[in-house]
């Protein structure tokens, strides 16, 4: 049996762009995905603390260190410049890959500079 779990998060980012007429996806600065361990075309769940809306994308990166957070295409209608986010990835693990199982939270200011990156080990070990 697999069960899904998180695997990674960007919390509390902040909306720079929304474009609607762009084919699809949340673009993200690449440095930031690669701290999340969020890979280029992997599916994301979007939650935006504004409005309460959730959405299922992919991930593109923008240039590193760019500090963009763009929603694209019909996504660009779910939030406005200034929105804060949580953008999550999730993966399926079974019980022998949970014993090493840690998610990756990455926390962001308000112009999506890294803050703090925290690894959830204990979790599983307290249930």
């Amino acid at each position: 049996m697999q069960r899904t779990l998180l695997l990674a998060k960007i919390h509390n980012c902040t909306i720079t762009a929304a474009n609607l007429n762009y084919v699809g996806s949340i673009t993200i600065d690449r440095m930031l995905m690669e701290k999340a361990g969020i890979l280029p075309y992997e599916q994301v769940q979007v939650v935006n603390n504004a409005n309460g809306e959730r959405f299922i994308t992919y991930a593109i990166p923008a240039p590193e260190n760019s500090g963009a957070i763009e929603l694209n295409g019909a996504a660009a209608r779910l939030g406005m410049i200034g929105d804060r986010l949580i953008i999550m990835a999730y993966g399926q693990f079974t019980t022998e890959e949970l014993k090493s199982y840690s998610p990756t939270v990455v926390i962001v200011d308000e112009k999506n500079c890294v803050l703090e990156i925290r690894y959830y080990d204990d979790l599983l070990s307290k249930t």
